[in-house]
């Protein structure tokens, strides 16, 4: 069993508090990770500037080949793991044992985090919108057509609440050292393994490990996380968007709730576009905030919902060492039974239907996790309370809806696929503020260009767009 210490600017520190990370069926210990408490978190907080210092003893582009080097260390090398090392194997094994996510998809996801890596020069290149990296240093200089620009830095490192649930999200804060700014993550309970690896890769390509803290622990250290630090991320439900709503200095990310709608003019060939849904709908086992929830069109709504439920109806869940898994457990003890509950309550809505019902029992349980398969459920209008729902598996409630309400019935939508010829209907997606992400035309809601911003610009968060004027030197 692996020993993972709280690591505060790079240095290795064992608490008195420890807590076990238990593989999810079996309840064999995995790791033992120590516990970060609210007070040390905002003490070494004082210190943060020197994460930033440190890194700019280095330039940005040093930084980004450094971040290539450590790409293929993540994704292929052997790396010092707390009191022990970790092999890629043992990393996609233990992540799949405390998550429950399928091991085939912890190696996707891990070649997800490699590329960003290895592609860092071109994402920030996009980021910054062709801005010379050199300013962000300095904090001004010309940016050409003799213009003077200047970007304040607004925090000198970028904290992170991370979640257990998908390692996708990590693929947000890996641009921070690139911009010499320091790294505060506090591992999710269940998924330590990533925020870690990435330590231990970014350290040995030669990133300095003073730029680094990792405060592991319970709510208390994820609050601490978010008090001390000027800028950050969190990850969580509805709840925890709203709570961090109009708050400048936390990013909150939250369901995506993202969809497919289906234009007047192409609905009629609606099975054409059925891999696209289904693709949409079930990578990644779901648990993705660009999966998609919703398939809205104004007619042939229950044939849609039937045919979904056709080709996702009869998956099965398999174990995480299965190739051909495609489901992940719900690894903390009852929740696929609350989930499904309120699954059930939907269902109580006149006129919803559960079109998966035919092909067995959505609910599974075992003895220490659960699963749930894939579900789909027709609604006939907007009005039901499915339609605006989103959850950790591949569900997603087909929705019936006039072409003309669609973009003002859907809500807040993360990734938006219109599929639709119409140039008029083109155009006011195009002008819905309610879809952050737009995708014209048939394209999974799954596929993200990453040389486009997610959920926000990084840049924009992270630096100030400012007036300065510099006096002509003598």
């Amino acid at each position: 069993m692996l020993k993972l210490p709280v690591i505060r600017w790079g240095q290795p520190y064992d608490s008195l508090e420890v807590a076990e990370v238990n593989h999810f069926a079996t309840g064999e210990p995995i790791a033992q990770v120590s516990q970060a408490g609210g007070g040390i978190i905002k003490r070494d907080m004082r210190l943060a500037q020197r994460a930033r210092d440190v890194l700019l003893g280095f330039t940005s582009a040093e930084l980004i080949a450094m971040l290539g080097k450590a790409a293929d260390l993540y994704e292929h090398g052997t790396l010092p793991m707390g009191d022990g090392k970790q092999s890629p194997d043992d990393f996609v094994h233990q992540q799949s044992a405390s998550t429950g996510l399928p091991e085939h998809m912890c190696r996707a996801n891990m070649a997800k985090n490699s590329f960003v890596l290895k592609n860092m020069a071109k994402i920030l290149e996009c980021l910054t919108r062709g801005l010379d990296l050199k300013i962000l240093s300095q904090g001004y200089g010309e940016e050409g057509r003799g213009v003077m620009v200047s970007y304040q830095a607004q925090s000198p490192v970028l904290a992170a609440v991370l979640p257990s649930n998908s390692p996708g999200v990590h693929t947000l804060w890996l641009p921070t050292i690139a911009l010499q700014m320091g790294l505060v993550l506090k591992p999710g309970p269940q998924e330590p393994w990533t925020p870690y690896r990435i330590f231990a890769a970014f350290t040995e390509a030669g990133v300095p490990k003073e730029s680094f803290s990792l405060y592991p622990g319970e709510a208390e250290a994820g609050a601490a996380v978010l008090e001390a630090c000027d800028r950050a991320m969190i990850f969580g439900g509805t709840a925890t968007v709203e709570r961090y709503r109009g708050n400048p200095k936390v990013q909150a990310h939250g369901p995506g709730f993202s969809k497919i709608l289906l234009g007047d003019d192409v609905v009629d060939r609606w099975p054409d576009y059925l891999d696209l849904m289904v693709e949409s709908i079930y990578l990644n086992s779901g648990r993705g905030c660009i999966n998609c929830s919703g398939v809205w069109a104004s007619r042939h709504t229950r044939e849609i919902a039937e045919a979904l439920a056709e080709r996702l109806g009869p998956i099965e869940a398999l174990p995480p060492t299965d190739p051909n898994a495609g489901l992940a457990a719900f690894t903390v003890p009852g929740m696929g039974a609350i989930v499904w509950k309120q699954i059930e309550q939907d269902l109580q809505t006149p006129g919803v239907t559960h079109s998966t019902a035919k092909y067995g029992p959505r609910l599974i349980e075992q003895e220490r996790a659960s699963y749930l398969r894939p579900t789909i459920i027709h609604a006939p209008s907007p009005d039901a309370s499915a339609a605006q729902k989103e959850y950790m598996f591949p569900f997603a409630a087909v929705v019936e809806c006039p072409q003309s309400e669609m973009l003002k019935r859907i809500g807040p939508t993360l990734v938006g696929t219109v599929i639709s010829n119409d140039e008029s209907f083109r155009r006011a997606a195009t002008n819905a503020t309610n879809i952050d992400r737009l995708n014209l035309g048939p394209i999974p809601t799954t596929r993200l260009n990453w040389l486009q911003p997610h959920e926000g610009n990084l840049i924009d968060f992270l630096f100030r767009n400012r007036a300065l004027q510099l006096f002509p030197s003598h």
